[in-house]
């Protein structure tokens, strides 16, 4: 599978990696390594590429129905899985997010007592996604790491004045995160973005960042660039 290991100083207990396309047994447009059961792909496709990676976890990961919301369920305890973040404090519960150009955050706490997964694409972004799950967490705000996955780069990541607006008029210090490129048009980095929020409530030990969805072709799935693709899943749990 090759995935990608997160490189922050989390816990010994916490356990965490980022999927790429490679390693599956779907094919195109969805080769390889799609993870996500709604996408189009082959559900006995998909179904191998989940056991392929069920194999590196030590449970089921706990999949979501992501509606790029800011909702947060515990898993364990929660049954309903409309949301964009689940935590957990229990050993063996495996907290996911699929992404294809949103932003994956992965958070755990400096004792590991306790981890969380995050989607966030702008909308979940703007409404307040990574805050709800800080908050969901319940430890102090300098006592969490947080990692971000792969995302769609701030040279492709093209969005609207209501998307600038919508982040600006929460936090000013949010126009440095966007580039003029058109009119009526910005390149808005996602990462400074998170950066931005993630500061805001006290979070300031964030990790990752850098890598591009869109132009990594042969790593990533880009929903910008296909349409119509696979998925990656960023997974932590606690040993």
């Amino acid at each position: 599978m090759n995935p990608i290991v997160p490189d922050w100083p989390a816990p010994a207990r916490v356990k965490s990696l980022m999927t790429t396309r490679a390693g599956g047994v779907s094919r195109a447009p969805w080769a390889s390594l799609n993870l996500g059961d709604h996408v189009g792909d082959d559900p006995a496709h998909v179904a191998a590429n989940r056991a392929k990676l069920r194999e590196q976890l030590p449970a089921e990961p706990g999949w979501l129905n992501q509606v790029h919301s800011a909702r947060v369920v515990e898993l364990g305890r929660d049954t309903e899985r409309e949301a964009d973040a689940s935590f957990t404090c229990q050993v063996g519960e495996t907290c996911a997010v699929l992404t294809a150009d949103c932003l994956p955050v992965l958070f755990c706490d400096r004792a590991g007592s306790v981890v969380a997964a995050t989607h966030a694409g702008w909308r979940g972004l703007a409404g307040g996604v990574l805050e709800a799950t800080v908050a969901a967490m319940q430890v102090p705000p300098d006592e969490i790491l947080a990692w971000m996955g792969a995302a769609i780069g701030p040279q492709a990541f093209e969005v609207g004045d209501e998307v600038r607006e919508a982040f600006v008029t929460q936090h000013p210090v949010a126009t440095a995160a966007f580039a003029p490129h058109a009119p009526g048009k910005w390149l808005a980095d996602i990462y400074q973005l998170a950066r931005i929020r993630l500061d805001h409530v006290g979070v300031q030990a964030v990790y990752g960042g850098g890598r591009c969805t869109f132009s990594e072709t042969g790593t990533f799935f880009s929903y910008r660039r296909d349409g119509v693709t696979g998925r990656m899943a960023s997974l932590i749990w606690l040993e």
